[in-house]
């Protein structure tokens, strides 16, 4: 399979990207023993970060590129007053994001421009890095202009998250520790008003132009939203920053942070909280369309071919989704069918689906026990880490309840992103709402995507890139992150994490999820399909619990296209093992592939395959010698 992007770079330039050393160079802060560049990694060499031969490198080139990066850099800067707020400007830590039409209109002619000026530069000019670098902003950019014209601040939250939670994830990752910091934090408290009415003012023109959220989605944020209106609710989210400032400071100065940020809650938030849920209720729901799929909104055909190329990065169509998608459900099926056989069962499949839904066996009876079972499963992970990988980051994980107000509406785990600088560990969140729905055969898995070898160590190998702009590791591109997250699914087979038939058969279910999912998106957001006939993948092919499936499409519904990204992705990773594992024979090393694959971080599949080819080419070249 060709895993070609939309990227006007060529593959011939993919082709050279760069090889990044196994863990980081001698001088670089990494953890778990990571090699330098060219020492050995268990018993094999790893290459050093392979550099384009110095005539090749076009210095004109080189430095339109760098002045190109700066400028894209200092402007998303400008843009992002968390990121301003996280280094140190205090009026900024008091603001949130402008979505104004005024202020995304200057951002969306600016990115024209900045993709005018990077499709004037050669990517075969570039040294290996900037080729890397070339490759994921050529991803952002296009994309960004493509998707200006839709105007996609009118649908501003999904069946499990949107605008109205950023308060509550803005104060879970608040750690004021002076006085000035505390004001800062009132001053956000004080701006959700503007920001509300900002995102209300977008889903007003959504309303006016027919581009909405189906209304089954917009009910559900409707209650959403009215659940974070209660007044101890909404108070204990907001307060948590002051609470939480140092016991050194001033006992009058705390005195008066906790009284001016109670009156802003009182006097700002709550009101603000209270009028988007009646906007939501009474204005926005009852007028959004009836459909499922955004190709039945206006220009929504169109939206959802582009979706499609941004979450898969592939110059691919719905179409050709969709069958792969049902090549997949096919052969997950047959090797679940084998599993089921070895477990000893005798009834039909849908006897056995039964029988793990439905026997006690198989559930938690507390939240507490869910929590320690995952907490054990990840643990367990942890303890093979090493054994795959010569590059471990730093930063280190918790497990954690999802919140209780977004438990109901939101999926059964997910990663919550730390911040080593602002001592915030990653968050490997379980979500223990209704325990009937939270098979523990499926922990494994979960575990395994969710935490490590999944996304925590994905995403903070990717947060540890030195010497790359800023924007590499800030860019999440989905068919990588989450094929990624999906590969280290199976990755859980070498690492001996599924121990029971019920295990194994809990990983399949979860593939054939994720296989469902490019039936199921491409079936609802272009082919007409109703929700029933939706969920009948999951539960006609899956042990997933029926409230985890019926939550589960109504994300797919809320947000088209990404549900595409997981299995394109985890399909290129599981090729080039095992091409490097054909062709390496008995010198092929895990380890050095695992860290070869995500030293780079992000980037689309092309520029992965190619430089993924590249490794294996080099290494077994270096064999032959």
């Amino acid at each position: 399979m060709s895993y070609r992007t939309i990227s006007h770079a060529s593959l011939a330039g993919l082709m050279a990207l760069a090889l990044t050393a196994c863990g980081q160079t001698a001088d670089a802060p990494a953890a778990g023993g990571a090699a330098p560049a060219n020492e050995s990694v268990a018993g094999t060499t790893s290459p050093a970060i392979t550099t384009a031969p110095a005539e090749t490198i076009d210095a004109r080139s080189s430095e339109a590129f760098a002045s190109l990066v700066a400028d894209f850099e200092a402007f998303e800067l400008a843009n992002n007053p968390d990121e301003r707020g996280r280094r140190g400007d205090l009026e900024a830590a008091g603001q949130w994001p402008d979505i104004s039409p005024e202020a995304l209109a200057t951002q969306f002619a600016a990115e024209a421009g900045f993709l005018e000026r990077l499709d004037a530069i050669n990517a075969e000019d570039l040294s290996a890095s900037d080729q890397v670098s070339h490759a994921v902003l050529d991803y952002i950019l296009r994309f960004r202009t493509e998707f200006a014209p839709f105007d996609q601040a009118r649908i501003a939250f999904d069946s499990d998250s949107g605008f109205f939670f950023w308060p509550s994830y803005a104060a879970a990752s608040a750690r004021p520790r002076t006085i000035a910091e505390g004001e800062a934090w009132i001053a956000r408290i004080n701006g959700i008003a503007g920001y509300f009415q900002q995102n209300i003012d977008w889903m007003q023109r959504g309303l006016d132009t027919g581009f909405t959220q189906p209304r089954i989605i917009a009910e559900s944020a409707a209650d959403q939203v009215a659940g974070l209106s209660d007044p101890a609710t909404l108070r204990a989210i907001l307060i948590e920053p002051i609470d939480n400032l140092p016991t050194s400071l001033p006992a009058a100065e705390r005195a008066r942070l906790y009284a001016g940020a109670t009156a802003a809650i009182e006097n700002s938030a709550q009101p603000a909280y209270a009028g988007l849920a009646s906007f939501l209720r009474d204005e926005y729901a009852p007028q959004t369309r009836t459909s499922l799929g955004i190709s039945e909104a206006p220009e929504g055909r169109a939206y959802y071919q582009t979706l499609v190329r941004y979450h898969t990065t592939l110059d691919t169509s719905p179409e050709e989704v969709h069958e792969r998608g049902l090549a997949e459900v096919a052969r997950i099926r047959t090797e679940m069918e084998a599993v089921i056989a070895e477990s000893g069962f005798d009834g039909t499949f849908a006897e056995f689906l039964n029988f793990l839904r439905t026997d006690p066996q198989f559930y938690a009876t507390t939240p507490e026990e869910l929590l320690m079972h995952a907490a054990w499963i990840a643990k367990r992970l942890d303890d093979q880490m090493p054994a795959y990988f010569g590059h471990l980051p730093r930063l280190s994980y918790g497990v954690r309840p999802v919140p209780d107000t977004m438990a109901p509406t939101y999926t059964t785990g997910r990663y919550w992103s730390g911040d080593m600088e602002r001592g915030i560990a990653g968050g490997y969140m379980v979500n223990t709402y209704d325990l009937t729905q939270r098979p523990l055969y499926t922990l494994p898995a979960l575990t395994a995507h969710e935490a490590v070898p999944g996304h925590h160590h994905q995403g903070s190998i990717a947060a540890e890139l030195e010497n790359v702009p800023d924007f590499r590791r800030d860019t999440y591109i989905t068919a990588f992150g989450e094929g990624w997250g999906l590969y280290s699914e199976t990755l859980g087979r070498d690492m001996g994490i599924y121990t029971t038939p019920y295990e194994e058969f809990g990983r399949l279910s979860y593939e054939m999820w994720r296989a469902c999912r490019l039936v199921v998106d491409t079936g609802v957001h272009y082919m007409g399909w109703t929700r029933e006939e939706a969920e009948a993948c999951f539960l006609e092919n899956s042990a997933l619990a029926p409230h985890n499936i019926r939550t589960e499409v109504l994300r797919y519904i809320s947000w088209p296209g990404q549900a595409l990204a997981y299995k394109t992705g985890e399909l290129l990773m599981r090729d080039l093992r095992a091409e490097a594992e054909e062709r390496l024979g008995e010198d092929f090393n895990i380890r050095a592939f695992h860290d070869v694959l995500l030293a780079d971080g992000s980037m689309p599949l092309s520029a992965l395959e190619a430089k993924m080819r590249r490794w294996i080419n080099e290494e077994e070249a270096g064999n032959r010698n």
